[in-house]
């Protein structure tokens, strides 16, 4: 697996997984709430159910009130009456009265009048409640209501009703209404239906925007890489172009060193030769033929001091033998002795630098050193090299005239030299200057740094 996936999979990965956790939280919490919101709304719609069938035993008392007040008829026509008008009421679809005395004797059941003159006391529904009990004793506490299982017309079917009774305090009655719970259920079960829905609706468009953004996140890191890519590319093009530049810059100097400088003089040194022998042939005097190869002898001398300044230039020996440290302060000592300026010096690196960072510091300190000998007239310089984590910085700051903006990256002063020399080991160049206020020249270079071969 390649670094750039690695990078867009390291990327996408916690945006997937934090996407997918805050979906599941939304979707936990939208739950919660619609959990919370269908108790509430079951808790509000029993409690309104129960204050209407509050009202239904208030509207039954209003209408049998009159007889129950009226204290010119006796008991048995009273009750006649009471259970006729009783039978009579229905409410909604299957709403209706019904009246136990205390013993427990169903006295009106309109929907189950078979059931009328029956002695309830003991029954139970099947769930084991003893409903007439219960009843009775909610309704002796001023009204109550109870919970239990009861046939439902017309199919009479067992449900589950919740039922509200009084006691008629002339005789003792229990009158009682219901309400079938199945309804509420129902109307219970559109509303969390309703509400999963929503929960659904809601978790399907969040996962559409998650995907889309996903989706989005994906095609802009990969344009992103492949802008970044192309980019690399061609600074990398760029790079190589420097370096192949810096080589053949290197390869001329070098050319024309050999050809103007140690050329000529073992040409020269030839002719001096030859000149010794023709003279000995022509037995011309000892001395004449001796100063001749002395000539000979000085230019073979000089072309060996050449050819070793040429080696020195291609890579100093100094390096191998001593170390970058000892070879910078080769250079600074013949720097001050030729030019007299003074030059404090600070190595603190305890790594052990590549071959390649080196003979860079190294060049890096020759061209600085050349260019404050040639342009800055300084009479004091600082060149310090020191190691911090795994970089190397190197800092040679004069003290002369500086330079303007205009003249930073002039070719004559050898700064794009440097600055390639930096950048193809990777590393950072910096240059300050201000006119009257000296000059500095830095390089930051990683100790681990990318090379280019």
């Amino acid at each position: 697996m390649g670094l750039k996936i690695k990078i867009i999979l390291l990327a996408v990965v916690p945006l997937v997984v934090s996407t997918v956790i805050i979906i599941y939280l939304n979707q936990q919490s939208a739950r919660d709430l619609a959990a919370d919101e269908l108790s509430i709304y079951e808790f509000n719609l029993i409690h309104a159910k129960k204050e209407a069938l509050k009202s239904h035993i208030e509207i039954a008392m209003s209408a049998i009130r009159p007889v129950l007040e009226d204290e010119t008829m006796d008991d048995d026509e009273a009750q006649d009456i009471v259970k006729s008008i009783l039978n009579g009421l229905r409410y909604s679809d299957d709403g209706y009265f019904f009246v136990y005395d205390s013993s427990g004797v169903n006295l009106v059941h309109p929907t189950q009048p078979n059931l009328v003159g029956e002695n309830l006391w003991l029954f139970k529904d099947t769930s084991g409640n003893y409903l007439i009990q219960h009843l009775m004793a909610v309704a002796k506490t001023g009204g109550g209501f109870h919970r239990y299982i009861w046939e439902k017309p017309p199919l009479m079917q067992q449900e589950e009703k919740i039922g509200y009774a009084i006691m008629i305090d002339r005789w003792h009655w229990m009158l009682g209404t219901g309400l079938y719970l199945g309804d509420v259920y129902q109307e219970l079960a559109k509303a969390k239906a309703t509400m999963n829905a929503n929960i659904r609706r809601s978790f399907f468009l969040v996962s559409v925007v998650a995907s889309i953004t996903l989706v989005f996140v994906i095609l802009l890191g990969l344009a992103i890489n492949l802008h970044e890519h192309k980019l690399a590319d061609s600074k990398l093009k760029a790079l190589v172009q420097r370096f192949m530049r810096l080589q053949v810059l290197e390869k001329r100097r070098l050319s024309r060193e050999l050809h103007d400088g140690i050329n000529q003089m073992l040409v020269s040194c030839k002719f001096r030769i030859e000149l010794a022998c023709t003279k000995l042939q022509r037995n011309d005097d000892k001395d004449v033929v001796e100063a001749e190869l002395i000539k000979a002898e000085g230019l073979i001398n000089q072309t060996i001091s050449d050819i070793r300044q040429v080696s020195h230039d291609l890579r100093p020996t100094v390096l191998d033998d001593l170390g970058l440290n000892t070879g910078l302060k080769g250079l600074i000592d013949q720097f001050q002795e030729r030019t007299n300026i003074k030059v404090k010096y600070s190595f603190k690196v305890t790594a052990e630098l590549p071959d390649e960072i080196e003979i860079t510091l190294y060049r890096f300190a020759q061209e600085a050193l050349t260019n404050i000998e040639k342009h800055s007239q300084a009479s004091n310089v600082i060149l310090q090299v020191w190691q911090s984590h795994r970089q190397v910085t190197f800092e040679c700051l004069d003290d002369g005239r500086g330079c303007s903006h205009q003249s930073t990256l002039t070719p004559g002063i050898g700064l794009i030299n440097m600055r390639e020399r930096i950048e193809l080991v990777g590393g950072d160049f910096v240059f300050q200057s201000q006119k009257e206020k000296g000059t500095k020249v830095s390089a930051i270079l990683s100790i681990a740094s990318p090379i280019i071969d």
